[in-house]
């Protein structure tokens, strides 16, 4: 388990004491940390048999089996055993210490790493960071975070650094069922109803026509109306019936098609232009969208 603190990239690396003080490796088949995600990160990773010591946590960490497993935790003084199957889940806040732990087989995990702000964030800044009290969860199962996750690793594998929108928009919603579901501080959450009023919806959409070749965040869509990024991200599907994130794909894809009619720009640089940064990814949004290829679309013309 990459606890906080302990990420750097997808490569074999040593975080671990075993018997013999020789490093146990983790495979890190996916990271999401050189991606530019803002409030959540993903490891992908398998995790070795081993023993992992007690650390401070400065995210809260949610752990998602990819496999059956058997960990067993320290509290004071004996040893916990939890048996895991393929789904199961563990949160750990980050205001509680991670306990030593054993691992007994190696077992594929996806492990979140989500920052305390993005619950007061989530809750409209009505509430300080330091008031919300996340309830850790030694065992549980919950197939919405279950499918977040999935749908996060499956996005950074497709997108890498193209994934930033999608991941912050699905940190927000992440971090609204913590809020719901897991946390002691009970104010309701707020729901807001009714959209954005027709000037905010024009600026958004002027905005994210001026800067389709950028990497949007939902930062920077929500600012141009001056509101929260989850205050926007919900109204925004209230008044278009979508996400920002399948907003702007829709958009880059339709600006995508007008220059495939251009027979003078590259593949690459209508890939660039329309805002992914890698082709393989603008490949296969388009297939997604069009049912078919931009080359294909393009020698159909």
């Amino acid at each position: 388990m990459s606890l906080p603190g302990s990420h750097t990239s997808c490569q074999l690396k040593s975080i671990l004491a075993v018997s013999n003080n020789e490093p146990a490796p983790h495979l890190h088949l996916l990271s999401s940390f050189e991606s530019g995600w803002d409030g959540l990160n993903l490891i992908y990773e398998l995790e070795p048999a081993d023993e992992m010591p007690e650390t401070d946590l400065d995210e809260h960490f949610i752990i998602i089996a990819q496999n059956d497993f058997r960990a067993s935790f320290m509290f004071k003084g004996s040893w916990q055993h939890v048996d895991y199957a393929s789904g199961d889940i563990a949160i750990i806040p980050a205001t509680q210490t991670f306990p030593r732990t054993l691992v007994d087989r190696e077992v594929p995990l996806i492990e979140l790493f989500l920052e305390p702000a993005m619950l007061a964030r989530a809750a409209f800044d009505s509430v300080d960071a330091d008031r919300i009290e996340l309830v850790p969860q030694l065992h549980l199962r919950d197939p919405l975070i279950q499918h977040m996750g999935l749908a996060l690793k499956e996005e950074l594998a497709a997108g890498g650094a193209d994934s930033r929108l999608y991941a912050e928009s699905m940190a927000t919603a992440l971090s609204v069922h913590l809020l719901r579901r897991y946390c002691s501080f009970k104010k309701e959450i707020k729901n807001y109803t009714g959209g954005l009023c027709k000037y905010q919806l024009r600026q958004v959409f002027n905005y994210i026509d001026e800067h389709l070749d950028r990497n949007l965040s939902l930062k920077n869509l929500s600012s141009a109306v001056q509101i929260s990024p989850h205050y926007f991200a919900s109204l925004f599907k209230q008044s278009t019936g979508v996400t920002p994130h399948q907003y702007v794909m829709k958009c880059r894809i339709e600006k995508a098609k007008q220059l495939l009619r251009r027979r003078e720009l590259t593949l690459v640089e209508i890939c660039h232009q329309v805002g992914f940064q890698i082709q393989s990814h603008f490949t296969r949004v388009f297939r997604q969208q069009v049912k078919t290829t931009p080359k294909a679309y393009r020698d159909a013309l």
